[in-house]
């Protein structure tokens, strides 16, 4: 009886074992992190003038998952932007248009001459969604206008004399005079004794004149021709953003700033618990590695409890 109490508590020992390890296996095993699909980068980006609307184009292979085209919202120059569409486009084998590009340069003449020298008569263009080709200047295009204007002062300078004047007094002496249409005004005075007595005064005028001249010139032409470009297996996807303007923060009153002590950064509303300044959880990995152990201090005393049983039954 006692041979078969002892094979019987033996038996449960380890059935007791056993399950506590595969509980504590179970438990610990973290499930698999789903793959993330690679990120796919936008081929060109164009946006609304009024900036109400932004696309991005992705031409994608075989190979791509389109899954990993961005769909988060995300804001730019003001706006605060969330897709709204997402297109898928079968791209022909060989894609060609027609496209005029204008060029602006600019220029110290606005002879023809210099002009066109600045201007080759063609010229290899990529269009922002990535077609290409050489296009041709088109000369009943070109134009030149002015830049802007530019000013400049000059002084003038100008002498008069004044023979037989019966004394040295400046009261003789014309105060301005007007030179070439320019206004002068009187310097100083020389006097000269002439030989009977009288005096000659040679006057001494400046003044300053303002011209304006022309900074330089713009010229603008355009550029005709056919663009393509060859698509090996490509689909376009075209992630369409509509755009909201963002309004202005206001200024935060005095007094009104929360203690960073005693909000959660997780949720500004909610208090800090004391015994956890974090205000986070801990980390399943720590969770994990506690199961074993409290698992083995059960075994230990579920087999100390069996094992005082079998003592008081011999």
């Amino acid at each position: 009886m006692k041979r078969k109490t002892i094979t019987h508590a033996a038996r449960l020992l380890c059935v007791l074992a056993l399950a506590m390890t595969m509980t504590t296996a179970a438990f610990a095993a973290d499930p698999p992190e789903p793959a993330q699909p690679s990120p796919c980068y936008p081929t060109a980006v164009t946006r609304s003038e009024d900036g109400g609307e932004i696309r991005k184009m992705y031409d994608l292979g075989p190979e791509d998952d389109p899954a990993g085209i961005p769909r988060s919202d995300f804001e730019q120059e003001g706006y605060h932007y969330t897709l709204t569409d997402l297109l898928k486009q079968e791209l022909p084998a060989n894609e060609s248009r027609q496209h005029t590009e204008t060029v602006s340069v600019p220029s110290q003449s606005k002879d023809m001459g210099a002009v066109l020298a600045l201007l080759p008569q063609t010229k290899e263009f990529i269009t922002e969604d990535g077609l290409s080709g050489v296009l041709t200047l088109k000369l009943d295009t070109v134009n030149v206008e002015v830049a802007g204007y530019g000013s400049s002062t000059k002084t003038l300078t100008a002498s008069r004399t004044y023979p037989g004047l019966a004394d040295q007094d400046t009261q003789y002496i014309p105060k301005s005079i007007t030179d070439n249409g320019h206004s002068l005004t009187l310097q100083t005075v020389n006097w000269q004794t002439e030989g009977d007595g009288h005096f000659t005064a040679v006057a001494s005028y400046s003044g300053s004149a303002t011209s304006s001249y022309v900074k330089g010139y713009t010229v603008t032409a355009d550029y005709a021709g056919t663009v393509s470009r060859i698509n090996l297996n490509k689909i376009r996807y075209v992630a369409i953003f509509e755009g909201t303007a963002l309004e202005p923060v206001a200024p935060e009153e005095p007094g009104n700033t929360p203690d960073p002590g005693l909000t959660d950064p997780a949720d500004p509303t909610a208090p800090v618990d004391p015994a956890d300044p974090t205000g986070q959880d801990a980390p399943t990995g720590e969770k994990n590695s506690v199961l074993p152990v409290v698992a083995v201090v059960v075994v230990v005393l579920l087999g100390g409890g069996v094992f005082y049983f079998i003592k008081r039954r011999r």
